[in-house]
């Protein structure tokens, strides 16, 4: 739940999210004050709530909201007052904003940052306590760089762009716009690039660094390596969950969404509109082209040249059954297609054999 001390109008929340008023006239509208965003659970009758999936359609009846989002489909089976919409999670989303209690740093450079003379730091961005930029940075108009964020030499970060505490961009990285990095998060950290020597490993010095496409989402621990030679690049709009680990010179195409834990190997390549649930793995070297599903936990080995959804691993089940599948998937070799072959091989001759006999 959100709230904050300066109230919308439900009138002025319709109009910003183009919605039709049902329940209610305009006029109505105009004096109801809405205070928050919640459940339908829970929302007060000074709050909003939304409706988008038909499985909460029972929770409808004992809402005490003061309006719901919905569509017109469902809003024929409700009384009370509505937001009509045609997609009432977007609509949810876009109104968030409205009540959003995150707090934002006063315009201005703290007393204990530590800004490099040759930086640029737009007069209206915001740099917090013990920030630290570095020689030739450009920090871009409304950027909030919150309380111990590190931002290397070279690097751009573009306007309206968040980072969040202890965030770390390292040097000669890009930025977009709007982009939001969130705490702990590891921006351009080198890549795990080694080659075998006489039983040693020698390091190879990274020598690319990191892009990242505007209205992108950056989550929290998580982190993108810079590339060896080119730079490792996140197109726009994409949204990287928490914990999620993203190797040098993998390109990830615009509006690809990546769940928590998900780990991405050197060199791959992810197209547009991707979706990996959460645990995914995929190794180097690889492509996936545009509108893949990976679901959880699944281990991507080789390139997906079509779209659809993929999936490996097997489901839950309770461990004296898997201990039993387990066995038998040992036991799988003895099953090959080559065995096959030959028994069915065998199973012909004797049939033909038995032909012979019954026709000497």
């Amino acid at each position: 739940m959100t709230t904050l001390d300066i109230p919308w109008t439900l009138a002025a929340l319709a109009e910003k999210i183009n919605a039709t008023l049902q329940g209610i006239t305009p006029e109505q509208a105009a004096h109801v004050l809405i205070e928050g965003m919640a459940p339908l659970t829970t929302a007060t009758p000074t709050q909003l709530a939304f409706l988008a999936q038909s499985r909460y359609r029972a929770e409808l009846a004992r809402t005490q909201a003061a309006a719901v989002l919905m569509t017109i489909t469902e809003a024929q089976q409700f009384k009370g007052v509505s937001l009509i919409v045609d997609n009432p999670y977007a609509a949810f989303a876009i109104l968030s904003h409205c009540f959003d209690n995150t707090p934002k740093l006063a315009v201005g450079i703290h007393s204990s940052a530590v800004v490099h003379a040759t930086a640029i730091v737009h007069e209206s961005a915001a740099v917090g306590a013990h920030v630290v930029i570095e020689a030739n940075s450009c920090i871009g108009a409304d950027v909030q760089l919150q309380a111990g964020v590190f931002v290397g030499a070279r690097c751009q970060i573009g306007a309206g762009s968040f980072l969040g505490p202890h965030a770390v961009v390292q040097h000669d990285c890009i930025i977009g716009e709007r982009v939001r990095v969130h705490s702990g998060a590891v921006i351009g950290a080198d890549g795990f690039g080694f080659a075998p020597d006489k039983g040693q490993w020698q390091r190879i010095a990274q020598l690319g660094a990191v892009q990242i496409g505007s209205d992108s989402r950056i989550g929290a621990n998580t982190t993108i390596d810079r590339g060896a030679l080119d730079d490792t690049i996140i197109g726009h709009n994409v949204i990287i969950d928490n914990q999620v680990q993203i190797g040098h010179n993998v390109h990830i195409g615009d509006y690809t969404a990546i769940a928590a834990c998900c780990g991405i190997a050197g060199s791959t390549r992810i197209g547009q509109h991707c979706i990996l649930a959460g645990g995914v793995g995929i190794v180097g070297h690889i492509s996936i082209t545009d509108n893949v599903h990976l679901t959880g936990m699944t281990m991507v080995t080789k390139s997906i040249e079509q779209a659809g959804s993929y999936s490996s691993g097997t489901a839950m089940s309770e461990s004296k059954h898997w201990k039993k599948m387990a066995v038998q998937l040992r036991q799988l070799p003895d099953f090959s297609l080559l065995n096959m072959q030959k028994q069915i091989q065998a199973l012909q001759a004797e049939v033909a054999a038995l032909k012979r006999q019954d026709n000497p």
